[in-house]
């Protein structure tokens, strides 16, 4: 029955995260820009907008120079978040791709830095003053889930071990439409039930900043209102029509 259960849950969540994320994805792509509007200083060529996005996403550039403990904290967070992800590869590939191996060891202690980071971003929100002023309950609430599945990743890690095996054999057989069972262990239960809340959540939380990272105006905007005039897809429309 919990083998059932999960495996409806595990393909419900995987479609709402998919079909949510490519909806958001459309309503991002169709929103107007009427204003050129690039946080300056601001690359004056595409190509500069192109550096300029991948320090964003990869070295998150103006956090960086917004304030170095959230910069660190979010950073710890995002990378060990990466590695995490990439090491659970091994549940759903067979054989597991030599480099998904090299990972291991990392990915194992990422967790760990994963954990550290989340709590430490969860402790900002709640003792400086002016980022508690700003922070909604949502935000509480999604670092709690983010720290509740790390917590309890760790747990079956180092300290109940679970059939790995089987665990793997079941996710294997979601990939295949070939039911497998599920260990019986409340732990992996509550592990794999936040991991679903996650999937259906992130398409309707702050989470698409993802996403909506790269249909930032102020972060993908060409600086160069002097050179070219900048006109909004539905005016360019408004004016042939006229």
């Amino acid at each position: 029955m919990m083998s059932t259960f999960f495996a409806i849950l595990f393909y419900f969540a995987s479609l709402v995260l998919v079909v949510g994320t490519l909806y958001r994805i459309s309503v991002y792509t169709r929103t107007p820009a009427p204003l050129k509007i690039p946080t300056t200083p601001a690359p004056t060529t595409g190509g500069g907008v192109v550096l300029r996005m991948m320090r964003e996403v990869f070295l998150f550039e103006s956090l960086f120079k917004a304030n170095l403990w959230t910069w660190g904290l979010g950073w710890l967070f995002h990378v060990s978040l990466l590695l995490v992800l990439l090491r659970h590869l091994r549940y759903f590939t067979e054989p597991v791709w030599s480099w998904v191996a090299m990972i291991q060891p990392f990915g194992m202690y990422a967790g760990i830095t994963m954990v550290l980071g989340v709590a430490g971003l969860w402790a900002r929100r709640l003792f400086v003053e002016r980022i508690r002023y700003i922070s909604t309950p949502s935000d509480h609430l999604m670092l709690a889930l983010f720290l509740a599945i790390g917590l309890s990743g760790l747990t079956m890690r180092f300290v109940v071990h679970g059939d790995v095996i089987a665990v793997k054999g079941f996710m294997l057989g979601l990939m295949h439409f070939d039911l497998q069972t599920l260990p019986s262990n409340i732990l992996l239960y509550l592990h794999l039930s936040l991991v679903a809340l996650l999937m259906m959540i992130f398409p309707i939380s702050k989470l698409l900043h993802a996403p909506g990272l790269f249909f930032s105006p102020s972060r993908n905007q060409v600086d160069n209102p002097r050179e070219k005039r900048h006109i909004a897809a539905w005016a360019k429309r408004m004016e042939s029509e006229n």
